[in-house]
C-alpha cells in the first residue's frame, strides 16, 4: 500500500478510490470477516486499470501473482457479461418471434371458430304469395 501512496498520480479516481465506510460493512457481511480487529482506515479499491496499473509499481512475487490473477478474473468477468448480451439479444428476437407466431395462432383459431359456427339461417320474407 505504500507504494501506491507514493504513486498518487498514477491512480486517478478511475482506477482507484476509497470506500465508504457502508461499502466496508457490505464486503464485511459478504465473505464473513470478523468485527473486531482489522483495520483502522478505509481500504481503496482498485479497478481494471488500477489493478493493471499496480503491476507495475508493485514488485514483490506475491503481488506479480495476485495481480496476474484479478487481471484473469476482470477478463472473464467481461466474457460472461458479454455472453449475457449475446444471451439477452437471443432471447428478445425469440420474444418477437413468438409475439408474431401468438398473432398468428390467434388469427387461426377465430378462422376456426367462424368455420365451427353454425350457419345463419336465411331469414323468411313476410311478404304476399300470389296463388
Amino acid at each position: 500500500m505504500n507504494r501506491f501512496k507514493r504513486n498518487k498520480k498514477r491512480f486517478p479516481e478511475d482506477f482507484a478510490f476509497l470506500l465508504t465506510r457502508q461499502e466496508v460493512m457490505i464486503l464485511k457481511s459478504q465473505i464473513a470477516t470478523s468485527r473486531w480487529g482489522g483495520r483502522r482506515k478505509l481500504p481503496y479499491a482498485f479497478t481494471e486499470q488500477g489493478v493493471a496499473m499496480l503491476s507495475g509499481v508493485l514488485n514483490s512475487e506475491r503481488a506479480i501473482l495476485v495481480n496476474i490473477a484479478i487481471i484473469r478474473a476482470f477478463v472473464n468477468l467481461r466474457h460472461i457479461l458479454s455472453s449475457n448480451k449475446e444471451l439477452a439479444l437471443k432471447l428478445e428476437q425469440l420474444e418477437r418471434k413468438i409475439e408474431k407466431h401468438d398473432t398468428e395462432i390467434h388469427a387461426i383459431f377465430e378462422a376456426i371458430r367462424q368455420l365451427m359456427a353454425p350457419p345463419e339461417k336465411p331469414k323468411r320474407s313476410i311478404g304476399f304469395h300470389a296463388t
